[in-house]
């Protein structure tokens, strides 16, 4: 069986800027490793709407990086990450 080869566009390490890097750390990483820093302070600080768990509210730290929006989908942050993250 040939060796599956792994999507590098996903494991390219990117550096945050100041203000994703307030959630995530400044140190470059993958993509992967973005969404995952990002999803873990969305759970440890209860933003996920309760009742429709697609939609992530924002704290003071989220709200800069959601351009002052109080609340976005989770699929708009893909945006959010390649907007903030070179």
């Amino acid at each position: 069986m040939p060796a599956t080869k792994t999507n590098s566009k996903f494991m390219t390490p990117l550096t945050p800027d100041s203000t994703l890097a307030e959630v995530v750390g400044n140190k470059s990483m993958p993509r992967t490793e973005i969404v995952k820093k990002l999803w873990a302070y969305i759970k440890r600080n209860g933003l996920q709407d309760k009742k429709n768990k697609r939609m992530i509210n924002s704290d003071e730290k989220l709200s800069k990086l959601f351009s002052g929006k109080k609340q976005v989908s989770m699929f708009d942050l893909a945006k959010l990450i390649a907007k903030h993250a070179k």
